[in-house]
Order: structure tokens, then C-alpha cells, then sequence
């Protein structure tokens, strides 16, 4: 059995059962964190299960169990809590069925109901198994949606063709996307500020501003710096490699700035279970966002439901810890009907964010790519990242402007001094520097 970080606690009731447990699992090699009750005074279970449930959604566990008097009453307490998913389970079966079907993370049990003999091969069950396959996700998922409101109702029955129609947006409608959103632009002019858009002042571009280190010679000392300067400048986040995420989480400890990670970075040529595995990864270690890049090949090849599958996988990886997830498209090597089909599928499977570029490519964000992308996930209210080239204030204006609600940019310091120095009417010399990757 894989080794395990479990929270575990009781009422007075579960107490001797509990302590058994712990027992039980420290033998088996688990690292356990005993939440209690540690006497048999008379508790309030739905503390316990609070505590338990908290240890689990904030990452610092795995998985938990909790042991009342029925198991009842600590679920539906543990439920409670954003990104938990509580099980009551009597027998090994209904534990593996909640882990393999319902990706339950916290089992609770009832002392009244199970011995320790018949407790163990549950405990077992539910930390052996583990949710893989994809119709079962896509339920847990509509789980999590109900959670956060954004669940919607399905749907009535569709046949085989009008659900083909509906998972993959039509060339004409997409065509017809991309077209009323040049005539807008067009109206305005692509480069000309949105009336009553203001020059936001450098305090607030700061919070749009991932501060980002991407290159692949960034040093450790290269990593503190970045984590210094964000801190120093109130960046919204610092956006790093996987590898460097437990660094910069230690340099970025007590202060508000935000943690990304990329992911099947820079290629997106990577299986969906590897981005996910490297998602998890991330996430444990510190990371509070997930950037991650589309297999481009394979939208491009018209395979809509792999690239499904690879935003899904990631997707849930974040919803186990509350991490944000933004999807990386690679807007320059993209036509705008799959720059579209992309967003929808983005959408479909759940993310937080559209990005625009890996700032690796042969192109970075644009006016007009961040307008498209805004007008086709606005409706859903997912946030577009605009990166790659953004290296003024001018040209985080514009991607503001235009619909970006995030910015990924290794010229941060520069964009905040040039928004002060437009406040007060000074100038600052043109940012000049070498592609780094955003």
C-alpha cells in the first residue's frame, strides 16, 4: 500500500476505536496526525471532523478519517468544509467504491457499528483505491461545480450526433465568433482604450502581475530574487517551474504573494496522467496555481476529446486542493477557430483560466487574441491570462484593456515604474531585454 499522510480524529465515542486506528496505521508505515479527542470526556464530533476535514483540504494530509458514533453525523460536519468529499462507509466494499467512484478524501466510521477487525480492511480499502477513470471524474466534478454554483442543470437527452455537435463548436459558429469580435475591435480600434478605461495606477497592475522566472537556467538564487521583488512590489503571484516550487514557497512563507507553477511545460506534448501527476506534485509542494499547456498537436489534429481529457486531467488535480488552473493555448501557432474551440474546451472541462503563450513560442500575446479569448469565456466568467512579450506598461494596458484579468510577465519592476512615472508625469527609458518566458 502506497505510504499515506492521514488525519485522523474522534469524538469520545470513536476514542478507543481512533487510537486503535492510529495504531493500525503506523504499522503499515502511514504518517499519522492525531487530531482527537484524546480523553474520553464528552466532545462535539462536528470539531473533530472540522479539523480533519480542514488537514485534508489544506494539503497538509492526504486523506482522513474520522470515527463517531454512527459516522453519520462527522460526514455530513466534514462535507461542510470547500473541497472535501466525506464518505460513511460499514464495509470495504462501499470504501472502495467511494474512493473508485466518488473520489471521497476523508472516511468517516461508526464505533457502534464496526469493531476494530471490521475497520481495518475498510481503512484499507479506501486508502488503496484511487479515482481514475473519466466518467467518474466528470461526476465528481459536477460535484465540485454544485459546491462552487457553478453547476447547471443538464441538459434533456441528446442523440449521438447533436452530442458530437455539442462538445465540439462548429468551424461557421467559431468563424462567427472571431468575426464579431474584429468588428468590435475594428469600431474601436484594436489599440485604442476602451472608453472609461482608465490608466490603472501601479499599485493596482501590480495585482494583475504574475512575476515570472521561466528559464531554464534560473538558479536558486535566481528564484529567491524573484520571490524578494514580488514580495518587495506586491505582485499578485510569482510564476516558476514545478522544480522550483518548494524554494520559492519557502521564500514566499507569511507574506500574501501567490504561488503558480507551469506544467507540460513549454511543449504540452506530454500524456494527461503525467500533467496531472506533475500538477499533484506542485500543488503539495506550495503551488496555489497551476499554469498548464495544451498537447497543441493534438488540437490541431482535431482530436477534441484528448484534449479534453488533458485540461481535465489537470483540472481536477487543482480542485482536490483549491488550486486555480489556467490553460495554456499557444495563441502563434493557432487559427482563430482553434483558438476558440480551445477556450471551449477549456471551459467544458472546468478551468479557472485561457492563456495565451508559453513566452517559448513563435509568438506572444496580442490585442486581439486576448479579445477573442475574453468574448468566448466570459460567459462562463473564466479569467484570460494574457503572456509572452509584455514588457511595458503601454502593453499591460492594452492586454487589461482588451479583457486580460492576469498578466504573466518577467518585466514586472519595469511595468510598475513606468506606471509611476506616467502618474507624475516623468519618463522612464524604453525596457529593453531578452525573451525569458511568460
Amino acid at each position: 500500500m502506497k505510504r499515506r499522510r492521514i488525519a485522523i480524529g474522534s469524538d469520545h465515542g470513536g476514542l478507543e476505536l481512533k487510537d486503535q486506528l492510529v495504531a493500525f496505521l503506523k504499522r503499515e508505515g502511514h504518517e499519522v496526525t492525531d487530531s482527537g479527542a484524546h480523553t474520553s470526556d464528552s466532545v462535539d464530533y462536528p470539531r473533530f471532523a472540522f479539523a480533519v476535514a480542514n488537514r485534508v483540504r489544506s494539503g497538509e494530509c492526504d486523506l482522513g478519517v474520522v470515527v463517531d458514533g454512527a459516522g453519520i453525523g462527522s460526514a455530513m460536519a466534514a462535507n461542510k468544509v470547500s473541497g472535501v468529499r466525506a464518505a460513511a462507509c460499514y464495509n470495504a466494499a462501499l470504501a472502495k467504491n467511494a474512493r473508485e467512484h466518488n473520489n471521497a478524501n476523508v472516511l468517516t466510521l461508526g464505533a457502534g457499528q464496526t469493531t476494530l477487525e471490521q475497520a481495518r480492511p475498510i481503512v484499507t480499502a479506501f486508502l488503496s483505491a484511487s479515482c481514475q477513470e473519466d466518467r467518474h471524474l466528470r461526476r465528481v466534478e459536477m460535484i465540485m461545480d454544485i459546491e462552487a454554483g457553478r453547476f447547471r442543470a443538464p441538459p434533456a437527452p441528446s442523440s449521438p450526433a447533436k452530442k458530437e455537435r455539442e462538445l465540439n463548436l462548429s468551424t461557421e459558429d467559431a468563424q462567427r465568433v472571431t468575426r464579431r469580435v474584429r468588428q468590435l475591435l475594428t469600431q474601436r480600434g484594436a489599440m485604442t482604450p476602451v472608453p472609461g478605461a482608465a490608466d490603472l495606477p501601479a499599485e493596482e497592475v501590480a495585482q494583475y502581475i504574475d512575476h515570472t522566472l521561466l528559464k531554464p537556467e534560473a538558479s536558486t538564487s535566481d528564484i529567491d530574487g524573484l520571490c524578494r521583488e514580488a514580495v518587495t512590489h506586491g505582485f499578485y503571484s510569482v510564476c516558476v517551474n514545478s522544480s522550483n516550487v518548494r524554494e520559492a514557497k519557502n521564500r514566499l512563507r507569511g507574506s500574501p504573494v501567490k504561488l503558480c507553477s507551469v506544467v507540460g511545460f513549454p511543449l504540452g506534448a506530454t500524456a494527461p496522467d503525467i500533467k496531472a501527476l506533475e500538477a499533484r506534485k506542485a500543488i503539495r509542494e506550495g503551488a496555489d496555481e497551476i499554469d498548464m499547456v495544451i498537447n497543441v498537436g493534438a488540437l490541431k489534429s482535431g482530436d477534441d476529446d484528448l484534449v479534453l481529457k488533458d485540461i481535465r486531467a489537470v483540472v481536477e488535480a487543482c480542485r482536490e486542493r483549491n488550486a486555480l488552473s489556467k490553460v495554456i493555448l499557444e495563441t502563434a501557432v493557432l487559427t482563430d477557430e482553434e483558438k476558440v474551440r480551445a477556450c471551449q474546451l477549456s471551459m467544458q472541462a472546468g478551468a479557472d483560466f485561457v492563456k495565451t503563450s508559453t513566452g517559448f513560442g513563435p509568438g506572444g500575446a496580442t490585442v486581439q487574441d486576448v479579445a477573442l479569448m475574453n468574448s468566448v469565456v466570459a460567459p462562463k466568467r473564466l479569467g484570460v491570462k494574457a503572456s509572452g512579450g509584455i514588457r511595458s506598461y503601454a502593453d499591460a494596458m492594452k492586454m487589461i484593456r482588451a479583457g486580460a484579468t492576469r498578466i504573466g510577465a518577467s518585466s514586472g519592476i519595469r511595468i510598475l515604474e513606468e506606471a509611476r512615472a506616467a502618474a507624475s508625469g516623468a519618463h522612464v527609458a524604453d525596457a529593453t531585454g531578452n525573451k525569458e518566458g511568460t
